[in-house]
């Protein structure tokens, strides 16, 4: 199999990525990148020219944004079943990015201290807050995870921004949102992920 190399750092989004690969059972070696000069290097800007993390590099193919690498890793290791079947992901698809659109945009401007007026949010591909809180719990009202009866890479994306959001106050403590957080975090491959990411993070602080 070609490998895979993860540049991240353990207090970043690289968390989400890393969660996925343990979910898609990956064997990969990780790069530790750090704000000061690492990201912005030269080196790394050939793999990804925002200069941020994460990112992977999967044999010749280079993947960024964390929504995109969940979605590749999920085809690149299907025996970890991560996606339904290809006739079954309209929902699947739907909620992924949703989550990397509206649901991202609205948990940032939010976080950020920003408030869309009303004049402006049919310019804003997020609408209003409350309109994107709404939806998402809907959308986990209907079903045990984001698209169906069975947990997916699109978990792995939303489970992070409910997680985050919660914990840092830019999505609403809804009881749904806390009982979903509960149900995704109990996995296995959530708990390996978050260990091997306290521990580089300990570890970074440590060194510095």
């Amino acid at each position: 199999m070609s490998e895979l190399t993860f540049y991240t750092n353990p207090m970043s989004r690289g968390r989400i990525v890393r969660w996925m690969l343990e979910e898609a059972g990956a064997t990969y070696k990780t790069e530790y990148l750090g704000y000061a000069g690492e990201m912005k290097s030269e080196a790394y800007k050939a793999i990804n020219p925002m200069g941020k993390v994460p990112a992977i590099k999967h044999g010749d193919t280079v993947v960024t944004e964390c929504a995109a690498i969940c979605a590749y890793l999920a085809d690149a290791f299907p025996q970890a079943k991560l996606a339904p079947q290809i006739t079954d992901r309209g929902t699947y698809y739907r909620w992924f990015f949703y989550a990397a659109g509206p649901l991202e945009m609205a948990v940032s401007t939010k976080a950020m201290g920003f408030e869309i007026g009303r004049d402006k949010q049919r310019m804003a591909g997020c609408g209003a807050y409350s309109d994107v809180m709404d939806t998402l719990e809907h959308a986990l009202n209907a079903n045990r995870f984001i698209a169906g009866d069975q947990f997916t890479a699109a978990d792995v994306y939303i489970g992070s921004q409910i997680s985050w959001g919660l914990h840092f106050g830019s999505i609403e403590k809804r009881q749904r949102f806390v009982n979903y957080l509960a149900d995704v975090h109990d996995r296995p491959a959530y708990k390996r992920a978050t260990q091997l990411d306290d521990e580089a993070a300990k570890a970074q602080q440590a060194a510095e």
